[in-house]
């Protein structure tokens, strides 16, 4: 998407741009030129509780106002990490709250000018197959109370099966999307961080079930990223010079998903 394709500015709507990845990449797109339509909790043009059934229609029927109905671009930040409870929020926001903004703003980002999309999901979607994923046929029948029934059943488990577990089935969503969107002229695309220096992490970090797999969960490259390194790659997926990239989700892991699953890919 190039801020020079047309007159008009070119329109993002953004979930999750108060903190993190979200503020980073916010700020990458509007250095860019593209206006940028902010959903969150707080800090945002548009302020809606993802976790919620309610929150996520709320934030479809403001960002289509806002938008006017004319969308070139979507991006989805918004993600809970495995520290907080109950665990099934976790997968409310990081699956239903992604997957309820794509399918109802879809209409939207057809009407845009070279309309893409990125969501972010994370090296952890690959470490929980498909097949294997317990909450599969919740994702698949659109049931988030089942969802959050079988995470919250899992006990001191709940939280690392909802962060896996959303956010395989988010990128399982992404690809099976990404073939009726890109015949629709619409691309989308999934960034999967490793970790990366964000509150979201410093709070897991600081929660003592989780303090010592995430300490011990270094990539080759030795440290931890930045959060403008994920806005770099995002902000390149939804240029123009992407323009043939579509159902793909790009590791920015400083390797870790290599160095784990070397002949899986």
């Amino acid at each position: 998407m190039s801020s020079t394709s047309r007159n008009t500015t070119p329109t993002i709507v953004m979930s999750g741009c108060a903190t993190g990845i979200g503020a980073a990449t916010r700020k990458a797109l509007e250095a860019a030129g593209h206006k940028v339509i902010g959903i969150d909790v707080r800090d945002a043009e548009i302020i809606a509780d993802l976790s919620t059934a309610e929150g996520r229609k709320q934030a479809v029927e403001a960002a289509l106002a806002a938008c006017g109905g004319v969308l070139d671009g979507l991006v989805l930040c918004a993600g809970l990490g495995t520290h907080i409870r109950p665990a099934g929020k976790i997968v409310s926001v990081n699956y239903f709250g992604a997957v309820e903004l794509l399918d109802g703003l879809f209409p939207a980002l057809k009407q845009g000018q070279s309309p893409a999309a990125v969501v972010i999901s994370s090296v952890a979607s690959a470490h929980l197959p498909w097949e294997k994923n317990p909450l599969a046929a919740a994702f698949e029948s659109g049931n988030d109370a089942m969802a959050q029934a079988i995470v919250d059943g899992a006990g001191e488990q709940g939280g690392n099966l909802a962060y896996a577990g959303s956010k395989n089935g988010l990128t399982v969503a992404m690809r099976k999307r990404s073939v009726i969107w890109g015949k629709e002229g619409v691309r989308l695309n999934s960034v999967a961080p490793g970790a990366t220096e964000t509150p979201l992490l410093q709070a897991s970090a600081q929660d003592p079930r989780f303090a010592k797999s995430i300490a011990e969960f270094l990539p080759p490259m030795g440290r931890r990223a930045d959060p403008a390194e994920m806005a770099s790659v995002v902000l390149f997926l939804m240029s123009d010079a992407a323009s043939y990239v579509n159902g793909a989700q790009i590791c920015v892991d400083g390797g870790i998903d290599a160095q784990m699953r070397p002949t899986l890919f």
